[in-house]
């Protein structure tokens, strides 16, 4: 996953601490070639299931709307990236 610093640690205490069992993972087009690899590494992680949303993804406020997805969404891990300078 490298040369990218996805904060995964953070990301699994927080599904830890939420208690999260079923966790949607949302990456730009620049990131999904690793969506794989990051859910299995949280998996192993934690007790979560993870799925990758697999839309489109153009920035911060663009969110899947999961209020209608089945099952329930527990928690919606947003990835994205910045600009080099």
């Amino acid at each position: 996953m490298q040369p990218y610093n996805l904060e995964l640690e953070k990301i699994t205490k927080r599904i830890k601490k939420e208690k999260a069992r079923l966790v949607c993972l949302q990456f730009p087009e620049a990131l999904k070639p690793i969506a794989t690899e990051v859910a299995d590494f949280i998996e192993k992680r934690t007790k979560a299931k993870c799925v990758i949303w697999i839309g489109s993804c153009f920035g911060a406020c663009d969110l899947p709307h999961l209020d209608k997805v089945k099952p329930k969404i527990d928690l919606l891990i947003h990835f994205g990236h910045k600009q080099r300078n």
